[in-house]
């Protein structure tokens, strides 16, 4: 399956819009953003565990990066409430599932190959950025040279140019942003090639959003299977 695979061009999906695919576990329901291969793939989707679903252990070879948009995440390492990111290097294993149910964010098999790095940042965790014009609240949840994941609150109806050359993708998880003539609302996910500026323009209640200024695919990811 190839979904989303031209990197050169900008691309933005309205994830809330979307219909629910099964996995292969009972109660975990995907909405596919992006996606090159079979049921091992480069992918980015929105995940939906039902009250009580677990998908069986399984390792990551190629890293899994995971935010929490609503309800709790568990594993056999602990409860992750929404707002938590963390990062599974490639090489990792664990058992995800949700007891209440939740919905998270994930991207799998897109981590350098040398990205070995476990990180968890629990609800409002990361290291505070100095204050920007429109932006009321920046927090830098992970960066190494390579690439830097942000969350940001942009104010009501501020103008701010978001990411950089390297290249940008965001989630919108709250309130509403303006780009190049689309809106994007809660779950809206964009994905922008190097070297093009992405200016957004926040609704009237403002906007928070999740971020990564990476090239859209690292030259040295690892790869795929086969």
């Amino acid at each position: 399956m190839r979904l989303n695979d031209d990197f050169s061009q900008p691309v933005i999906v309205h994830a809330a819009a979307l219909g629910w695919v099964p996995s292969p576990a009972p109660g975990v329901e995907r909405r596919m953003l992006f996606r090159i291969g079979g049921e091992v793939a480069r992918a980015t989707s929105i995940v939906r565990y039902a009250p009580g679903s677990v998908f069986p252990r399984h390792v990551h070879g190629g890293g899994e990066e995971i935010l929490v948009v609503d309800g709790v995440f568990q594993d056999e390492h602990g409860d992750y409430p929404a707002g938590s990111y963390f990062r599974n290097p490639p090489g990792t294993s664990h058992i995800p599932a949700s007891r209440a149910g939740c919905t998270i964010f994930v991207r799998l098999w897109q981590f350098r190959a040398l990205d070995q790095a476990p990180i968890v940042r629990q609800p409002g965790e990361g290291e505070a950025l100095p204050a920007r014009p429109g932006v009321t609240r920046a927090t830098r949840l992970f960066a190494d040279g390579h690439e830097e994941v942000r969350m940001e609150t942009l104010a009501p109806g501020a103008a701010v140019t978001l990411g950089d050359a390297r290249g940008l993708e965001l989630l919108v998880l709250s309130g509403a942003l303006r780009i190049g003539g689309e809106t994007l609302e809660r779950l809206s996910w964009g994905r922008f090639p190097p070297g093009q500026p992405v200016i957004a323009l926040a609704g009237p209640d403002g906007a928070t959003l999740w971020s990564k200024q990476a090239p859209p695919l690292h030259p040295d990811a690892c790869p795929l299977p086969g």
